[in-house]
């Protein structure tokens, strides 16, 4: 693992976890995932110098998704190279314009700007409110189908969403929930 020191005067030398990066676990200087580079290097080069929809899909794509399918126990799986691009497609491809998306107001703006793309009716219910939430349910049972979307961890105040509530309007109401958990 990578070591950070901040150069200043403390009391006493504490270790922390670097959570201001992508890298929480520490995995990226990980012996096994170095050489697993490596080895991905010699055999396949440095990538594709795009993303999939331009140069296509290599073998490594391929088998790690069967892998995830495998793992996770679903047909398939697919494999974005951020969660902005996941989000910009997901809501789109799920809704159309008899729908509606209800989405919690601090979510992160990849699920705002994917749900801004899509042309379903969108509705903001206050941060983790589930009584406005129900408020909104009920608004919007004229639509052909709902999508509830949450972070499952808020990623500017580390605010945990109430899944278990959500799920439970979720049945009550027939909607479909989306949990985004990058940030987790």
């Amino acid at each position: 693992e990578m070591v950070v020191t901040i150069e200043g005067e403390a009391k006493e030398k504490v270790e922390v976890v670097n959570m201001c990066a992508n890298n929480y676990l520490g995995l990226s200087n990980h012996p096994k995932l170095v050489e697993a580079a490596k080895q991905a290097l010699d055999s396949h080069g440095f990538g594709l110098s795009s993303v999939r929809f331009i140069c296509g899909t290599q073998d490594l794509h391929l088998e790690l998704e069967q892998k995830l399918s495998a793992f996770h126990g679903t047909d398939d799986t697919i494999l974005y190279p951020s969660c902005f691009d996941a989000n910009a497609g997901l809501f789109e491809v799920l809704l159309t314009k008899e729908d509606a998306v209800l989405s919690d107001e601090l979510n992160h703006a990849s699920i705002i700007d994917g749900i801004r793309l899509c042309k379903a009716e969108r509705l903001r219910y206050k941060h983790m409110d589930m009584h406005d939430l129900e408020e909104k349910l009920i608004a919007s049972q004229s639509a052909r189908q709902r999508l509830i979307a949450t972070d499952g961890v808020f990623s500017m105040d580390g605010h945990v969403a109430p899944l278990k509530d959500i799920t439970t309007l979720a049945k009550k109401y027939n909607a479909l929930v989306f949990v985004d958990e990058c940030h987790a």
